[in-house]
């Protein structure tokens, strides 16, 4: 019954996302190459990015505008065949030594072998929040849609729609949550074979370069446009947190803390706030706190 309930859900999930109003907007209006330029091409009138990595360099694309709060999906197909050693990502970051950070990292493996999605939140430029997961379809065969939603109550990760990690904000127990910075948006491809595929066992076979990832379909509608000043300029979607339906106000609901203990039972790998081995002395503020309380 569960099983068929979450293969409802996928489909909806996907029909949203194909409907979204910016879904069809070329890449290159929303992102600028700020590393490796030449290693990111662009296709369709911009709607499709590749990103490669070489032995030279890999490549990142950077949102032209900032956010303060909001939802973030982008369609990804990751790297096909041989990729250990590399890492492709979709992630929100503020920057500076105090930076706040929301990272869906795709880990490398060798041909056969599950990619790794490696999860990571950052606050006050605290991270070590790791969440790792294996992925019950095939990344590299098809595009799938990667979610983030950030509002002042909780961060959610989706992939296709499926919730698959949240972090609350628990600021009144003293866990630093962000609500002061804004981001930027990036994606990237880059080469970290020192820890990436089993621990840094499995090194970048360079022979199989180049790399590539592609990308499209950005979608940031329901979002908060940063451009300085003590709040943002302009939001997009219903955000008003009065609203019922509003991304601002929401958390989730019965069935998806259902589908999201599903997750977490098949196919998370790690987890910080079970790492005894990591915490001798006793797990983080965050880890004991339920995390289903509202």
């Amino acid at each position: 019954m569960l099983r068929g309930s979450l293969r409802w859900l996928l489909v909806l999930a996907v029909v949203v996302a194909a409907s979204a109003g910016k879904a069809g907007r070329g890449l290159h209006r929303d992102f600028d190459a700020v590393w490796g330029k030449r290693n990111a091409r662009f296709f369709d009138e911009g709607r499709v990015v590749e990103l490669a990595l070489d032995r030279e360099t890999g490549s990142r694309l950077q949102s032209k505008d900032r956010y303060l709060f909001g939802r973030f999906d982008l369609d990804i197909r990751l790297v096909a065949g041989e990729s250990a050693g590399t890492i492709t990502s979709f992630y929100i970051c503020t920057g500076g030594a105090r930076h706040d950070e929301v990272d869906f990292e795709f880990l490398g493996n060798v041909s056969g072998e599950p990619y790794i999605l490696h999860t990571n939140i950052f606050s006050d430029g605290k991270g070590e929040r790791e969440q790792q997961f294996v992925l019950w379809f095939d990344p590299t065969a098809d595009f799938h849609t990667y979610s983030i939603l950030w509002n002042p109550l909780n961060i959610i990760l989706y992939i296709d729609g499926t919730p698959i990690r949240v972090f609350k904000n628990n600021e009144a127990n003293g866990v630093p949550f962000p609500t002061r910075q804004p981001v930027h948006v990036f994606a990237s491809i880059w080469n970290a074979e020192e820890w990436a595929t089993q621990g840094g066992r499995v090194k970048t076979d360079w022979s199989e370069a180049p790399f590539v990832a592609a990308y499209r379909r950005f979608d940031a509608s329901s979002a908060c446009v940063w451009h300085g000043g003590a709040s943002p300029t302009r939001c997009g979607g219903d955000h008003l947190p009065s609203s019922a339906s509003s991304w601002m106000g929401q958390r989730l609901d019965w069935w998806s803390w259902m589908t999201l203990n599903w997750v977490r039972m098949n196919y998370m790998t790690y987890d910080y706030c079970a790492d005894r081995k990591r915490y001798p002395h006793g797990f983080p503020a965050e880890c004991i706190i339920p995390i289903g309380r509202i």
